[in-house]
């Protein structure tokens, strides 16, 4: 049971929806009984347990910064420092950068001292993947202001939850930029290449100064090291992956040599919008060295991500290439259905009048 001012203090914020922050942040199910003033946490002992944490914590902060004590620590907690200098300019006005940072990763995310001369303590609640998300947005966000910070903090940030996720693999790599340029070609427009480096591979990139700093398991900061590589090299020619045959996150799809420029678009524009929507990196590969017609006129694209958004991916380019050159994958094709559990493909024939309504 809470008072009305707790009731108040749940209810602020876009549209009220400080209570689905519990409940993403908690796992659990979080239901306010406005009326009874009750807050209705359902779940196991630790997502309610965290559920009630969160909610103290929001309901206190109207009366200034939480004190977080030792039993805070839930194995969903991370601390940060924040130099008091920019401690506005991470907060954003009111509030709203950390709230979007929180939507982002599904983090909690309060300050907890009170001497505003001094460094501010960043609790960061959560996931242990939404957690570091989080903090490396602030580091980058902090860096922006005060250059060399990151150095003074990199030890403790790179050895922070080391071994600490289900497939004891988790930690985090750096790899440093040599200029501005290098910088700027792996952020790519409005950051869309260190988005599709990060949605691709599964692991967190973020870059703080000429850092990248990554974070995951072990098989996703080797894609992530991959798959800079490969950008970078784009950079003098065209790419070819040896052995992409036996890669688990790699599909290829050979496309017409009069179909290319449909599907990359201008100036890669088509291309890049398929992996802005699925999450891929997408490039066309050449064995030789040289962008040319494999036998038959086709070329190869490679399609690099998760197996669903390769498929997602996949299907939009056949999509595009039939729209091109009609029977290219269709012609002789029949209905199917999968008979394997979990995640493949049916295929349903539709007449012409059937696909336009």
């Amino acid at each position: 049971r809470i008072t009305a001012d707790d009731a108040a203090a749940l209810t602020f914020g876009a549209g009220g929806r400080t209570v689905e922050r519990i409940a993403r942040v908690s796992e659990a199910e979080v239901e306010l009984l406005d009326k009874d003033l009750v807050l209705e946490m359902r779940g196991t002992d630790l997502q309610r347990r965290r559920a009630k944490k969160y909610a103290n914590i929001i309901m206190k902060q109207r009366m200034g910064p939480n004190v977080i004590t030792d039993d805070f620590e839930d194995g969903d907690l991370t601390v940060l420092s924040v130099p008091p200098d920019v401690v506005g300019y991470v907060q954003g006005q009111g509030g709203s950068v950390l709230r979007s940072i929180e939507e982002e990763w599904g983090t909690l995310m309060v300050f907890i001292d009170t001497d505003l001369s001094k460094a501010q303590r960043l609790a960061i609640f959560g996931s242990i993947r939404g957690r570091r998300g989080s903090e490396l947005k602030v580091l980058s966000a902090v860096e922006t202001k005060m250059s060399g910070y990151f150095a003074s903090v990199r030890e403790m940030i790179i050895s922070r939850d080391k071994y600490k996720d289900p497939t004891a693999t988790w930690g985090t790599d750096t790899m440093t930029f040599r200029d501005e340029g290098e910088i700027s070609y792996a952020l790519g427009k409005q950051g869309g290449t260190r988005k599709k480096l990060e949605r691709s591979s599964g692991a967190i990139v973020q870059y703080v100064g000429m850092v990248a700093v990554v974070s995951g398991t072990k098989a996703e900061r080797c894609r992530v090291r991959e798959y800079m590589k490969w950008l970078f090299q784009q950079l003098e020619g065209p790419v070819y992956v040896a052995g992409w045959e036996d890669r688990e996150d790699c599909t290829v799809v050979d496309i017409p040599s009069d179909c290319i420029g449909y599907i990359t678009g201008n100036r890669r524009a088509t291309l890049g919008l398929m992996e802005e929507e699925w999450g891929t990196l997408m490039f066309f590969m050449s064995e030789d060295g040289a962008r040319g017609s494999r036998g038959g006129g086709t070329e190869r694209l490679a399609i690099f991500g998760p197996q669903r958004p390769r498929r997602g991916s996949e299907l939009k380019v056949m999509s595009g290439i039939e729209t091109k050159s009609p029977g290219f994958f269709t012609r002789g094709i029949r209905e199917k259905q999968s008979e394997r559990r979990g995640f493949d493909t049916d295929r349903m024939l539709f007449r012409d009048d059937e696909l336009s309504t």
